[in-house]
């Protein structure tokens, strides 16, 4: 620290070889003993960046320069690249990218969780480009776009190589519209979500309401604009989606995830936790007499109750937290399906379901730091039966992976 008490964040340029990529989409070298991140590299590459110290022991680099390119390193797709906080790895051939996944698990694994994991790791991958069915815009001063890297300053775009075609489309519709006086100026970012077929708009930061009339303008210039919810086919089952209501983003790998999570689930009875709009329990309703579907968010809850009383009859319904509803169980179902947000299980819900100890237990995660930190708990209980990484994330460091565990 300086004289005045404030963290002295002293930079220089140095020279350095990157040992490998790590779980945020950086890569880690290292100088005079200190760990240096630096983005948009590839291990074994050779790079001159600008350093800053972070904190003791660790550095962050920028305005980098390639000395010694890795052989995988390709071209990136898009303009945007290096700007756009979007994506993480396009100067990265799509197999490395996937290799470099899963290392990364199986490293995040051991470090987080003390867990050795030696068996295969499928890989689950599809097209790795125009595959997100959702995406999120920012407005600001007449451009719209996405953050940039490390920033939350703007990053205007008029089109996203990752989105899917209509999305695509609509990026480019809203870039023009931005510039209308028709456009509220106090709007500062939409989710902007398809079915392949029709648009939904869901308004997620505003300096103040929106008013109806914004969304019957948008009406007027966006192919198949959705007022209310829309019909999602995937899986088997017609799904309605509201805004509001979460939903997998990789609209070539949602049918490939069910049957990873369910394909060999069978028995009396299963419970399906953070259910959402019922992706999973709609497809554990064939395979089980009867499913409890649990989902605490009103909009997806209320969709789920729509989803599971058009499709199936044997899904009960609950609006609940996990530990909640887990809590109320006096005997454990055959299996419990756990889809938990980025930031995993609550320390209730794994004490419970160590309580009840289901015969399988289904984990699955976007995030290998807390699928790791929930796995070094329940391993008291379970032994892993098999891990699968689905890349839903390409050209990001993100990827999906799910657990089967099984009670000692």
């Amino acid at each position: 620290m300086d004289p005045t008490g404030t963290e002295n964040h002293e930079s220089s340029r140095a020279t350095l070889r990157i040992e490998k990529l790590v779980y945020g989409g950086e890569g880690l070298g290292r100088i005079d003993g200190q760990v240096v991140l630096v983005p948009f590299v590839l291990p074994g590459e050779e790079v001159s960046a600008a350093t800053e110290r972070v904190k003791s022991g660790l550095r962050r680099g920028s305005a980098l320069q390639i000395i010694e390119p890795a052989p995988e390193r390709v071209m990136p797709k898009c303009e945007y690249f290096g700007t756009c906080g979007g994506c993480h790895y396009q100067h990265a051939d799509y197999a490395f990218q996937l290799e470099q996944k899963r290392r990364i698990l199986r490293e995040t694994l051991q470090r987080g969780g003390g867990i050795r994991y030696d068996d295969e790791v499928p890989t689950i991958s599809g097209d790795p480009w125009f595959y997100r069915n959702r995406v999120q815009l920012h407005f600001t001063e007449n451009q719209s776009g996405f953050h940039r890297a490390g920033s939350r300053e703007l990053c205007a775009i008029d089109h996203c190589y990752i989105a899917s075609p209509l999305l695509v489309e609509v990026i480019a519709k809203l870039s023009d519209a931005v510039k209308q006086r028709e456009w509220p100026s106090f709007l500062r970012s939409m989710d902007l979500f398809t079915n392949g077929t029709d648009i939904q708009l869901t308004v997620t930061d505003s300096d103040r309401p929106v008013a109806a009339r914004f969304f019957e303008w948008c009406g007027t210039f966006l192919p198949s604009f959705a007022s209310g919810p829309i019909s999602y086919a995937v899986a088997g089952h017609d799904f309605r989606i509201s805004r509001g209501s979460f939903f997998q983003v990789n609209r070539f790998l949602i049918d490939a995830l069910v049957e990873e999570v369910v394909s060999e689930a069978e028995g009396q009875t299963a419970v399906d936790l953070y259910a959402g709009v019922g992706l999973f329990s709609l497809a554990l309703a064939k395979r089980f007499q009867a499913v409890g579907a649990v989902e605490r968010g009103g909009p997806a809850f209320r969709d789920l109750e729509w989803n599971a009383m058009q499709n199936a009859a044997n899904v009960r319904s609950v609006r609940a937290s996990a530990e909640e509803f887990l809590r109320g169980l006096g005997e454990a179902p055959d299996l419990i399906v756990a889809d938990p947000p980025r930031a995993g299980l609550e320390r209730a819900a794994t004490d419970e379901l160590l309580r009840l100890k289901p015969e399988k237990l289904i984990l699955v995660s976007c995030d290998p730091a807390t699928m790791a930190r929930d796995l070094k708990k329940l391993v008291t209980g379970y032994r892993i039966a098999r891990i699968a990484l689905l890349d839903l994330f390409p050209q990001t460091y993100h990827f999906e992976t799910v657990a089967h565990l099984e009670r000692n």
